[in-house]
């Protein structure tokens, strides 16, 4: 689970619904003062939200990109579909293809984090498949690796299979994430977790624990692809991912002090990497981050409706 740093929308981002061919989805909205200089779509991971990105926006915007963080459907403030079938990878990729047309922008740049990964990975292979025009102009991932998660995290996302239609959502919260800190982004956390839809961690769970290597899919697609960590990562070992952004030809960021979420983690390092990314048409293997923004004040309150 990641923790932000703080989840009140800074000054000029706005807490809205994006209304999508595929229904509407709880967004944080970041806009440049002057004309864009691209749109940038952020794709949560597994428990996650668009609060996982939300020191990231004001950067962004900052340097001039529109930023978009979504909550999947069935993730925190985005409503949920009955049937397990609805979170789909195909299914949910299909989100994203649709959230990225409502834009309006043209292509646009796509970054997932840990599932959001693998669903943005998945976006891009449908797009290819069927033909369509690519709505990306290039994908970041986000510690998310070639596959299934390592042998630790399959174990717990099978537990939480097994746990929460017995236990419920309160009592696996007490059992698993009783050493959260209180205060106001504990109380957030809480919140968060109560609100997913059962049915979308089990699925997407599944999706964890059995998605196959598409690696080689994703090299032929063409796109230009940004692989950036933390330094350690309990999901996808980090020389995994080293090896991943090898086979793809990608750019490669590994931030320093960080782990399975360095956008939450160490959000102005994970901006200025992202920023130096689209600025290069043609990255070069190591990664040479600008100078750093400032990271917006911490706070947190009840989330905008």
């Amino acid at each position: 689970m990641s923790r932000p740093p703080f989840c009140v929308p800074p000054t000029g981002v706005r807490a809205h619904r994006l209304a999508t061919r595929r229904g509407e989805f709880a967004v944080l909205d970041a806009v440049p003062a002057g004309e864009p200089a691209g749109t940038v779509l952020l794709v949560p991971g597994y428990t996650g939200s668009k609060e996982d990105f939300i020191a990231l926006l004001e950067p962004l915007a900052a340097a001039g990109y529109r930023a978009v963080a979504v909550d999947g459907r069935g993730q925190y403030e985005t409503a949920g579909t009955p049937g397990r079938t609805a979170y789909g990878l195909g299914a949910l990729a299909e989100d994203v293809l649709a959230q990225a047309d409502a834009l309006g922008a043209g292509p646009v740049h796509l970054v997932g984090h840990s599932l959001g990964g693998l669903i943005s990975r998945g976006a891009v292979l449908r797009a290819l498949a069927a033909g369509r025009p690519s709505p990306f102009a290039s994908l970041t991932l986000i510690a998310s690796g070639p596959g299934r998660v390592a042998r630790r995290q399959r174990w717990r996302a099978r537990a939480l299979r097994l746990g929460l239609p017995v236990l419920g959502a309160g009592r696996v919260w007490q059992v698993c994430y009783r050493g959260v800190e209180p205060g106001d982004v504990g109380a957030f956390l809480h919140r968060r977790w109560l609100a997913n839809v059962p049915d979308q961690l089990l699925a997407t769970g599944r999706t964890l624990r059995y998605e196959p290597d598409r690696v080689a899919r994703l090299a032929a697609a063409g796109l230009p692809v940004h692989v950036l960590s933390g330094e350690r990562d309990g999901a996808w070992p980090v020389p995994l991912l080293d090896r991943m952004a090898h086979r793809l030809s990608a750019r490669r960021t590994v931030i320093r002090g960080a782990e399975h979420s360095p956008n939450a983690e160490r959000p102005v390092e994970t901006a200025t990497a992202l920023l130096d990314f689209w600025t290069h048409t043609s990255p070069p293997a190591t990664d040479r981050p600008a100078a750093a923004p400032r990271p917006p004040a911490d706070g947190c309150a009840s989330p905008a409706r």
